[in-house]
């Protein structure tokens, strides 16, 4: 059962009115499916319409934000929870120790750095909670590309690309990441390799 979801999205909303209207969307699923959005504690771009889909469809968001972030990404004041922690890594732990999965929208390096992290802590056997990639409007085509060409080329293995849940549908989406996760290969490099 998943109580929580974390979701890393930009904090800019894109130039695409459908990455706006997917992420709104997401918010209200995860609320008719009693889930509580667990993401980065901002109120613009992506991550604002994302909390405030949650709490205006009457569900429960918890921003987690290191204190030098506060101002700059524009703390969301309305949160059911607001946690200000010291720093990224802090941020990302916290994050991680609060969600039963993970989601990521459209975003740039940030959002991407805090769902590698995720994936890597995954292959690694570090945790088993599964995770997707919604992908709007065929925004991470050319990530995933590039998923095929490091598994081609011996960098990723393709039980560990297998892990990652993508869908370009919110309700698809989470329904696939409620089914139960795949047993993940957590060695990850051989003792032979040079």
């Amino acid at each position: 059962m998943l109580g929580r979801i974390c979701v890393f999205c930009g904090s800019s909303s894109g130039r695409r009115p459908e990455y706006e209207a997917a992420t709104a969307r997401l918010g209200q699923v995860l609320v008719q499916s009693g889930i509580e959005l667990v993401y980065g504690g901002g109120r613009v771009g992506l991550m604002g319409i994302l909390a405030n889909a949650v709490l205006e469809a009457g569900g429960r968001a918890i921003g987690v934000m290191p204190q030098a972030l506060v101002a700059k990404e524009i703390a969301h004041t309305g949160l059911t929870e607001l946690r200000v922690v010291q720093s990224m890594h802090e941020r990302k732990a916290l994050m991680a120790d609060l969600a039963d999965a993970f989601i990521l929208l459209p975003g740039g390096f940030g959002s991407w750095d805090e769902f590698c992290e995720i994936i890597t802590w995954a292959q690694l056997g570090i945790h088993r909670k599964p995770a997707g990639v919604l992908n709007v409007a065929g925004y991470y085509d050319a990530w995933f590309t590039l998923w095929a060409t490091a598994v081609h080329e011996g960098f990723v293995r393709l039980s560990h690309k297998r892990m990652i849940v993508v869908e370009e549908d919110p309700e698809r989406l989470l329904a696939q990441l409620h089914s139960p996760p795949m047993d993940v290969e957590t060695k990850w490099a051989n003792a032979d390799q040079r």
